[in-house]
C-alpha cells in the first residue's frame, strides 16, 4: 500500500461558493481526485477543472466510497463530496465503516458543511431556535414503522421537526402519513415551512400550516420544517421563541 494518501469527506452545503467553508474549498484544491453523486459534482464543476473526476448516479453510495478508498490507498489525495453535511445522511459514516472493515490505515478527515435543514431554516427565519428533530422519510434504508415511531415521539415531545426526503416520484404516501401522525399532537394552524432548493439560485420559500401543507409542491429537493407548539409566523418569517423574554 502506498503511503501519503488521504480522504477528505466534504460537505459542500447547498453547493454555491458563499455557502461553502474555506476548509472545504481548500480540501478540494488539495485533492487530485474528486468523487461524488453527479448532481453534487455539477454544483462544484468550476472548482474541479484539471482534476480526475468520477461521478455516478443514485444508489451507488457504497461503490463510490469503495472507489474513494481504493484511490487513496494508491497514495492519492481524494475528496468524496456530499451536499449539506457529510455526517448527516451523507458519506462520512460509510467511508469510516469501510475503512474500519478493511483495517486500512488511510487518513480520513471529515469536512463539515451547512445542512439542508439549517439552510432552509435560515431562509424561513428562525424556526429551529429550540430543540428539534431531523427525520428522513425515505424508507430505503430504514423500516417505515420505525420512521413512524420516530415521528410520533418527536411530535409528542413537542420538538420542531425537519423532514428530509419528504416525497419522491415513487414514494408519495409517507408525507401524508407523517402529517396525519403529527396532527394527533399539533394543531392544524401550526406553522410549516416548505423550502425547495434551499440557498440555491432557484430557491422557493413558503410558509403555510399543517392543515394546508400538502397543497404545495414537495419533492426530494424540499425540506419541510414543522413548528412546535410555540412557533409562529410574523412578517413572512417563521419564529420559534427560545424563551428569552419570559
Amino acid at each position: 500500500m502506498s503511503i501519503g494518501g488521504k480522504i477528505y469527506v466534504i460537505g459542500i452545503g447547498p453547493g454555491n461558493r458563499e455557502q461553502m467553508s474555506l476548509m472545504a474549498l481548500r480540501a478540494i484544491e488539495k485533492s487530485e481526485v474528486i468523487i461524488g453523486y453527479k448532481t453534487y459534482i455539477n454544483l462544484i464543476e468550476d472548482l474541479i477543472k484539471g482534476k480526475v473526476v468520477v461521478n455516478s448516479g443514485m444508489k451507488k453510495e457504497v461503490e463510490r466510497c469503495e472507489l474513494t478508498i481504493d484511490e487513496a490507498e494508491k497514495g492519492k489525495v481524494v475528496s468524496i463530496v456530499s451536499s449539506g453535511d457529510p455526517g448527516v445522511y451523507g458519506m462520512a459514516g460509510v467511508i469510516l465503516e469501510l475503512v474500519q472493515k478493511r483495517k486500512s490505515s488511510i487518513e480520513v478527515e471529515v469536512v463539515p458543511g451547512i445542512t439542508a435543514a439549517n439552510a432552509a431554516a435560515a431562509s424561513l427565519g428562525a424556526p429551529l431556535m429550540h430543540d428539534y428533530a431531523v427525520i428522513s422519510l425515505s424508507d430505503l434504508l430504514t423500516d417505515w414503522d420505525v420512521i413512524k415511531k420516530r415521528i410520533a415521539c418527536a411530535a409528542d415531545g413537542d420538538f420542531i421537526i425537519a423532514l428530509y426526503n419528504p416525497r419522491s416520484k415513487g414514494r408519495v404516501n409517507q408525507i401524508i402519513e407523517a402529517r396525519e401522525i403529527i396532527m394527533k399532537y399539533r394543531g392544524a394552524s401550526t406553522p410549516v415551512g416548505i423550502v425547495r432548493n434551499a440557498k440555491r439560485k432557484d430557491e422557493d420559500i413558503l410558509i403555510t400550516n399543517l392543515e394546508n401543507m400538502l397543497k404545495y409542491q414537495i419533492d426530494m429537493f424540499t425540506i419541510v420544517i414543522i413548528g412546535n407548539s410555540n412557533t409562529y409566523e410574523m412578517n413572512n418569517k417563521m419564529i420559534t421563541p427560545r424563551g428569552y423574554f419570559k
